[in-house]
C-alpha cells in the first residue's frame, strides 16, 4: 500500500493536530507537516528516504552533541588534512588553538590529520570538538579526538558544514587544497550575502608564508578588477602569520559588538555595553550609506522578544548588498571607548 494513501500517514496527522500549543510544538508541527508534505507529493524511492533519514540522523547528532556548551564561544579551524606534524603550518595551527583555548574559546575541527590534528592536539580534547566525515579514503578521527564524546561522525557534508558555521563564533584558515578553498569561498559567500552571523575571518600563514597573500591577489586581480566582487568584500577577511595577532584579531571582533541578528526588517546588532550619542552619531555620519532609510538608533529588546541577552542594541534598516560594510562598522564600533557610558563595565575599560 503507497504511504500517501495509507491509515498510518492518516494517523500521523491526527497526532500533529492534536499536539498541545506550547512553543516547542509550533515547531514540531512545522517538521511533522513538512514531511508529511514531502510524502504526499510523491513515493519516495529508497534513496530519496535514506538521504532524508541520514539528514536527520545528522542534525540530531550534532544538535544534541552540541547542546550543552550553547554558552561557549567556539572557533573553527580548517586546514590540509596532509600537513606534516613536523611543518611550520603544523605547529603554528597547533600553537594557535592552544592559545585561542586559553582566551575561553573551544576550537573545531575536521578531526582528521594535518591541521584538524593539530587544531585538537593544540586545544586538547577538553577544549575541542572533531566533525567527522566518513569518505572512502583519508579522513579518520585523529588520536586526541578519536575517544570524545564530543566527536561526531557525519554522513553528509551540508550537514557537516552547517555545523561548521552555525557553531562558530569566529573562522581560521590554514593552508589547504580543494577543501580548504571551499570552506574559505563558502564561509566569505555566507558572510557577503548576509547568510551568516558576523564573525571575525581570519587566514594564518606560516612567518613569511605567501599562501594566502597569493589567493588575495588572485581575488584583487580576477575578481575585483573585473567587477565581479566589491572592494568590501576583501575586508571581510584577515591575513596574519603570526599567533599573537589572529588572537587579537579575534578578540578585539568581540570587544563592544557582542552579535548580531535580523528583527523583522531590523538589523539588530547587539554590544556588550550601551554607546554614547556622539558614537552613535559618529557611526550615522560613517554609515549612511548602508542604511536603506532612517538612521541607527538605539533599541531595547521587547517584552516579547524574551531575549535573554539582555544587552544593549542598536538598530537600523540595512540595503540590500551591504552585507560586507558592516565589517568596517564592527571594526569602528570596536574602537569606541566606553568610559564615558554608564554601562561600561571594569572589564571594558
Amino acid at each position: 500500500m503507497s504511504l500517501v494513501n495509507s491509515p498510518s500517514l492518516a494517523t500521523i496527522k491526527n497526532l500533529v493536530k492534536n499536539l498541545p500549543n506550547t512553543k516547542k510544538s509550533k515547531w514540531l508541527k512545522k517538521s511533522f507537516k513538512t514531511l508529511i508534505r514531502i510524502v504526499e507529493k510523491k513515493e519516495l524511492d529508497r534513496l530519496e528516504w535514506k538521504i532524508l533519514t541520514g539528514t536527520l540522523k545528522d542534525l540530531e547528532r550534532g544538535f544534541r552533541t552540541f547542546s550543552d556548551y550553547k554558552n561557549r564561544r567556539k572557533i573553527t579551524v580548517f586546514g590540509s588534512a596532509r600537513t606534516p606534524v613536523d611543518s611550520p603550518e603544523y605547529l603554528l595551527a597547533k600553537d594557535f588553538s592552544h592559545a585561542i583555548s586559553q582566551l575561553g574559546f573551544m576550537v573545531l575541527t575536521g578531526a582528521g590529520g594535518g591541521i584538524m590534528e593539530a587544531g585538537n592536539e593544540g586545544a586538547s580534547s577538553n577544549n575541542s570538538f572533531g566533525l567527522n566525515i566518513k569518505l572512502p579514503f583519508e579522513q579518520t578521527a585523529n588520536k586526541f579526538i578519536f575517544n570524545d564524546p564530543k566527536l561526531i561522525n557525519f554522513k553528509y557534508f551540508f550537514t557537516r558544514k552547517l555545523f561548521f558555521l552555525k557553531e562558530s563564533d569566529a573562522i581560521a584558515l590554514f593552508p589547504g587544497g580543494f577543501g580548504t578553498q571551499d570552506e574559505a569561498f563558502e564561509t566569505i559567500t555566507l558572510c557577503q550575502t548576509g547568510r551568516q552571523p558576523l564573525i571575525p575571518l581570519v587566514l594564518i600563514d606560516k612567518p613569511g608564508g605567501k599562501y594566502w597573500h597569493n589567493w588575495h591577489n588572485y581575488l584583487v586581480e580576477n575578481l575585483l578588477a573585473r567587477g565581479y566582487i566589491q572592494e568590501d568584500d576583501i575586508k571581510i577577511y584577515q591575513i596574519t602569520d603570526n599567533v599573537e595577532s589572529a588572537c587579537e584579531i579575534i578578540t578585539n571582533f568581540y570587544r563592544v559588538y557582542h552579535s548580531s541578528r535580523y528583527i523583522e526588517d531590523l538589523f539588530v546588532i547587539r554590544l556588550n555595553y550601551d554607546l554614547t550619542d556622539a558614537q552613535l552619531q559618529g557611526l550615522n555620519d560613517s554609515f549612511a550609506d548602508v542604511l536603506s532609510r532612517g538612521k541607527i538608533e538605539r533599541r531595547r529588546p521587547t517584552k516579547s522578544e524574551k531575549d535573554s541577552l539582555n544587552l544593549p542594541q542598536i538598530a537600523f534598516h540595512l540595503q540590500a548588498k551591504k552585507f560586507s560594510r558592516l565589517y568596517q562598522m564592527i571594526q569602528l564600533i570596536n574602537t569606541f571607548s566606553c568610559e564615558e557610558s554608564p554601562y561600561c563595565l571594569p572589564q571594558y575599560r
